[in-house]
Parts: structure tokens; sequence; C-alpha cells
């Protein structure tokens, strides 16, 4: 009996495991208790593992897992084993053989903790400073848990931990995106891009590590004032690649290259002389931009507004989005111009001006404006004449043609002359009435003592009033010159009648009695 024993006891003992302390064996979950694991690792007792060791998924009986062992018995007689140093273990071992300093990494941010934060890479326990972790201004929730390369700045062998940069390991990412999508642009095809920042001169596109610019020429075929017009910021768009140069790191992109350019048929789309009609689209002093459709704009310059309105700027009379017909003077592809005109398209009111309108005749009309030289007059609805301020009076000096007329005013006028070629028609308003100047001669001889008052002062003399609607001029080297200087609108002033100028229609004084 004795004999079968001892082959019994040395059966049992061949099929127990030899482990020892230090061990990384394989074990098997017989057991899932609340806060410990029971696995059977083949030895004549059971080891237990503390269950916060076990990630969810690992905790189903009958899976076998890699465990280390602590210790060979605990104070009951069981083994002590752990997942979490196995793990480390393994994980240190991989890094040691497939990782070196500088590589790039995998990791998952744990744990925020003082100066940075620890990352668990492939078990193992990394440190990540918060001066390398490229984080600003990210939040926790956004950094735990969530996978990041990381390079490796330091391995030390003896403590069994690393330190990881994020940021160089962003930077080397970036560079090596960059060199591979230098492989990947070819001039002329498509490519994705994402919009990174917005100037006035442009667009810059992230082409996915390298950064092109988007010219506002070359985003649309239309004229745009701004490129927010057609993009936004972090707008993704297909762009054409213009042009590159992997030395200066330059890439010009095409928006507008991807469609078809709408002047290639322009010129039979629209012959000269045809009748157009478009939209405003922009309004400048010398004319107006009608877009007559998308990438197809035409210039209709203010002369070729009207045949007859006269007008500072074209937007007097046009305001953006405003519908206008008009005819095709012009066409240049090359140079991508149309010329256009609205006057065209009506009858050239000019060539019947002088008919209408003989010199010498007395016509009526209505007072549209001034300048500080005279008054524009509406005759007939369209065509425009002047009445210059030298011809608004036989005696007064006008200095503002308002204090004449009024606007809007209706007046009798004389056409005194008609330049067709100029678009001019000069006309009188003292005309109508006889020149008073051969009876101012007779009633003023020569030596007429007057009493006057000055109405203005000027370098060359005083311009007196002699009657209200007389005026006569001090000249200034009749005047003693303390006196003149001194002299002030109102004032009194005896004078005598030096010269009568019938044709200039002047009277000279001499203050000096």
């Amino acid at each position: 009996m004795s004999e079968d024993r001892a082959v019994l006891e040395q059966m049992y003992n061949d099929s127990i495991k030899m482990v020892k302390e230090g061990e990384i064996v394989i074990g098997r979950v017989v057991a899932i208790k609340t806060k410990e694991v029971l696995v059977d690792i083949g030895f004549k007792s059971e080891g237990i593992v503390p269950i916060a060791e076990f990630a969810r998924e690992d905790l189903e009986v009958g899976k076998e897992i890699e465990f280390l062992v602590e210790s060979m018995e605990n104070d009951s007689g069981a083994i002590i084993l752990s997942r979490e140093r196995a793990q480390r273990i393994k994980g240190w071992d991989k890094v040691l053989k497939n990782q070196k300093e500088g590589d790039l990494i995998e990791g998952k941010p744990v744990k925020k903790v003082k100066g940075g934060f620890l990352v668990d890479v492939n078990g193992i326990e990394g440190f990540l400073p918060a001066s390398l972790s490229a984080f600003k201004a990210v939040a926790d929730k956004d950094i735990l848990y969530r996978p990041f390369k990381f390079k490796i700045v330091k391995i030390n062998n003896l403590r069994h931990s690393i330190i990881l940069s994020r940021r160089e390991a962003v930077h080397k990412e970036k560079e090596e995106a960059k060199e591979k999508i230098w492989t990947t642009l070819k001039v002329g095809a498509i490519h994705p891009g994402l919009v990174k920042a917005i100037t006035d001169f442009g667009v810059f596109i992230d082409l996915g590590g390298v950064d092109g610019l988007l010219h506002i020429t070359d985003m649309s075929w239309s004229k745009i004032s701004h490129p927010s017009e057609v993009v936004a910021l972090g707008d993704k768009i297909d762009i054409v690649i213009l042009n590159m140069d992997k030395e200066s790191g330059k890439v010009s992109l095409g928006l507008k290259q991807r469609f078809p350019d709408p002047w290639q048929d322009v010129a039979a789309k629209y012959p000269v002389g045809t009748k157009v009609k478009g939209k405003v689209v922009n309004i400048l002093p010398y004319g107006i931009f009608v877009e007559l459709e998308k990438g197809i704009e035409g210039l209709i310059h203010i002369s070729e507004i009207s045949w007859t309105k006269r007008m500072n700027s074209p937007g007097e009379m046009f305001a953006v989005g405003d519908m206008v017909e008009a005819q095709v003077l012009t066409m240049d592809t090359s140079s991508r111009r149309i010329s256009l005109s609205i006057k065209q398209l009506e009858q050239n009111p000019w060539l019947e001006a002088e008919g209408k309108f003989p010199v010498g005749s007395k016509v009526s009309g209505k007072v549209r404006g001034f300048t500080d030289y005279g008054a524009f007059v509406e005759l007939d609805g369209s065509l425009e004449g002047m009445i210059h301020v030298s011809d608004m009076s036989w005696t007064k000096r006008v200095a503002h043609p308002q204090d004449v007329l009024k606007k809007g005013q209706k007046v009798d006028v004389q056409v005194l002359a008609i330049d067709t070629a100029n678009r001019r028609i000069s006309l009188g308003l003292k005309q109508l009435q006889a020149n008073p100047w051969v009876e101012i001669a007779a009633k003023y001889p020569l030596d007429t003592v007057l009493e006057t008052e000055v109405v203005n002062i000027t370098d060359f003399g005083a311009f007196v009033k002699i009657t209200d609607e007389l005026e006569g001029l001090v000249y200034a080297s009749e005047i003693d010159k303390d006196k003149l200087a001194a002299l002030k609108t109102g004032d009194k002033v005896k004078a005598k009648v030096m010269k009568v100028d019938v044709d200039q229609a002047k009277i000279g004084l001499s203050a000096r009695i």
C-alpha cells in the first residue's frame, strides 16, 4: 500500500507545473468573485488576482490570460498573481524590442498628474510632461483615454519608464504627411482641401500637410470683391493644382478651373449690336458693370448711359441689383471685356437739336441744377442747356447762380449757340431784355460823382452798388491803399465815373475825388 501511495504522489507531482516567483505564466479564469478572480495556472493551488486588474472583456470563466507570479503562497496558501504587472513586463519587452528613442508610438493618456499626464503604452506607463503635451486649451475629456501618437524622448531601462512628447510627434506627423502629400500632388489634378485662412487677396487651403494658395482671381469666373463671397473658414472644397514648387513649398490652386470657361463662346453668344439684359453688379465713378450671365460681365461707361442726362456718378441713376437693357458695342474676348451702351438703344436727340432749337429763338425750360459758373436748364425733357453767370444779368455781377434762379423754376431763355459735336447748348437769360448799357453810358457821363455801397472786396479793387440793378468797380489804383484795406461790405464810398465800357458792360470808378 505504501508503494502504491508513493507512485500516486509521484504521478501527482509530475502533473503539477513547476513555477517560480517573477515568472510569467498562462492561467485560466476559474471563478470570478466580488473583489478577486481565481486562476488555475496548473499548480497545486489556484492563484488569486485582484478583480480591479482585469478589463471588462477579460472577466470570463475559462478565458486564458498571461499573469506574473508575484508570490508562491500567501497566508492562506494561495498563489498571488498580477495581470497588470504581466502586461507591463510584456509591454516593456515589446517596447525594447520594437521601439527606440525618437520613434513614434501610440498610447492613451489615462491620468492627469502634477506636471503632465500618465500614458498607457502597450500596458506600460509613460510620462508626458505638460510642456511637451501640445494639449493647450484642450479639455481633459478630449484627452483622457483617447489614442494619440507620441514621440519617445527617453527610455529608462532601470525604472521601466519612458518619457513621451506629443508636441514632437505632431511635428513629426506633419513632416511625414507633408513629405507624403508632395508625392501625391499632380499639376492639373483635383485635390481635396480645407479652408484654413481667408485674406483679402485669396484663401490658404490645407491639402493635408501642405498649404496652397487659392488666389482671388482663380476663385470664380465672375468678379468677386472678397474671397469670403465664395468660401468660409473650415469649408471642405475640391480644388485644381495649378502649379507647385517643392523647394519653395508653394502650391498654386484654382477653383474656377473646375468649371468650363464661360468666355469660350461669348463672341457668338453676344455679337456686336445685340440687345442684352443684365443685372448691375458693381458701380464705379466711370461706369457700371452688368452681369449678363454667371462669369460674364460688361461695362457701361458713364458716357454711354444717356445722350442728355448729366451726372457726376452712375450711382445717381443705378443701384446694385437693378436690371438694365443695353446694346453690345465692342467685344474683346482676349481681354475678357465687353463694352455696353444704354443710350444706343434710344434715338440721339442731338441730331435734331439745331432744327428744334435754332440760335436766337426763345424757348422755355426748367432749372435742373447748378455749377459755380452757371445753371442747367432742361428744355424738352431730354436735352439740357446751360446759362452762364455772365448771361444772367446785364448789370449785376452774379457770384452765385442760385442768387438769380431756383431749382425747379420755369424760365424763358434765348438760344445763343448749339454745339452738337460736344452736345452743348448755350442759353441766355439777359438776352431777352434790351441791352441797357447805351442808356447807362448816357446817364453816367465821365466824372459823375456817385454815392455807392461796398458789396465785395478783391485784390484788384472794390465792387460797389450804384443802384439795386447796377454795380461798378473802384480800381485798387484809384483808392488809398490803407482805405481799401479798411473797407468792409456795406461801407459807403463816394466815387466818380472814370470809364463806361458799353461792349464789356462795365463801369470803372475812382475814389480819388
